[in-house]
């Protein structure tokens, strides 16, 4: 069987590799000298308390916020000077907070748009309808007259739609009930199955565990504690969310 996205058997690097990354506003430093690494297929949760840097560092690794120094590596190639958009085409797509959909347009539309900007892979309008049952009844409606919990199916759906090799999502639970919290979820569990490249971030810890393969949690700009979820505890993540204890996990 031939590799994924044609990546060669031989090849070793990560998809996604960040090295010593800062951004900030002005003088503020939101992300401090942040180093990770995400392989082909796996899932990172980023963790952490409000005004961690999560959401910037995301921002940042799309293109939509400078970096001030450090480098992104995506699949082998520097991207750290290009344009968002330049991104997506590469396969770099992120899910904002917040779904930022196109309210006056329908959903079928909404998912259209984004095709235009889209690389060739399985996605298409017919297989994220599979992933997302409950947009079908919706297609025609306006994206601003959905649920929470639509609109933000929808807005996954859109980033999909532009077969990404990595999707950022930050904070898809955020203001959802916990009904369509469970929905969402639910359709992420399939599109992970799938072998979807995934950085998460997340509030509720109990979710962000159960999908991710490696923790980040981040405090203050930086990592204060990164693993494989199967080597850290709970109770550890905790300690490294609330700047408790500091350290990091070998690898």
């Amino acid at each position: 069987m031939s590799e994924p996205h044609g990546r060669s058997e031989g090849e070793q690097h990560a998809l996604l590799r960040v090295e010593q990354l800062q951004a900030g506003y002005g003088l503020l430093k939101a992300v401090r000298s942040v180093s990770f690494e995400c392989s082909q297929g796996e899932v990172l949760a980023l963790v952490g308390a409000n005004g961690a840097g999560k959401t910037t560092l995301m921002r940042t690794i799309a293109g939509i916020h400078p970096a001030a120094a450090g480098r992104i590596v995506f699949d082998g190639q520097d991207v750290t000077g290009l344009r968002a958009p330049r991104r997506v085409g590469l396969g770099i797509a992120m899910v904002p907070e917040g779904r930022r959909l196109f309210g006056g347009m329908s959903v079928e539309d909404n998912l259209r748009v984004a095709a235009m900007r889209a690389r060739k892979g399985p996605w298409n309008l017919e297989s994220v309808l599979e992933a997302f049952p409950q947009l079908k009844p919706k297609l025609k409606a306006l994206a601003g007259t959905l649920s929470g919990g639509q609109q933000q199916a929808a807005a996954i759906a859109r980033s999909l739609m532009t077969n990404p090799r990595v999707l950022l999502l930050d904070e898809i639970s955020l203001g959802l009930s916990p009904i369509a919290v469970e929905q969402v979820y639910q359709s992420l569990h399939g599109l992970i199955e799938t072998g979807t490249t995934v950085v998460l971030v997340e509030q509720d810890l109990t979710r962000a565990l159960s999908v991710a393969g490696t923790v980040i949690c981040m405090l203050e700009g930086g990592i204060a504690l990164q693993g494989r979820r199967d080597e850290l505890s709970r109770e550890r993540i905790m300690d490294a969310y609330f700047g408790l204890a500091r350290g990091q996990a070998a690898h």
